[in-house]
């Protein structure tokens, strides 16, 4: 499947997460969010992205949106991601890869593909990085710019 294009509506998906019931995309209607998909929890530059987002903790926050990761473990392994390494950002677990494959991020062999998508208030994408090798990351300061280019974009 390919993924969406920016403007259109962001494909709206429910998972179980580490936050509290279920995550609904269309429930987060009103903010932005960051969705950050990810190949697997305790895999090193998974680790480091996630490590960063702690320690960038003030920055993520003071983005005045919600960041949320998603890969295909599922949520038992996520809490214990968060645990081991004090994580931050809230994890939903994609197991049967449907999300990702909606997003357009399934790579070879079904790998899930390290991506952001920024989804604006109206449930709009509007912004889409799909790396096609995960051997780096979005950091927090990357999130702050794509979010701000992603907000000066909707404003023009």
């Amino acid at each position: 499947m390919a993924k969406p294009q920016l403007g259109e509506m962001a494909p709206d998906f429910e998972l179980p997460w580490t936050g509290e019931g279920d995550l609904k995309l269309s429930e987060r209607r009103g903010r932005w969010v960051i969705l950050a998909f990810y190949p697997g929890d305790f895999t090193a530059v998974c680790t480091k992205q996630f490590c960063n987002y702690r320690d960038g903790r003030e920055e993520v926050e003071g983005l005045d949106a919600e960041v949320i990761g998603i890969s295909p473990q599922d949520v038992e392994s996520h809490d214990r991601f968060i645990g081991e390494h004090g994580l931050t950002v809230p994890l939903a677990a994609d197991v049967d890869k449907a999300v990702s494959a909606s997003y357009g991020v399934l790579g070879p062999g079904g790998f899930v593909r390290r991506a952001i998508f920024i989804v604006d208030p109206e449930g709009r994408l509007r912004y889409s990085k799909v790396a096609l090798v995960g051997l780096g990351y979005e950091d927090a300061g990357d999130l702050r710019e794509a979010l701000a280019a992603a907000r000066s974009a909707v404003a023009a």
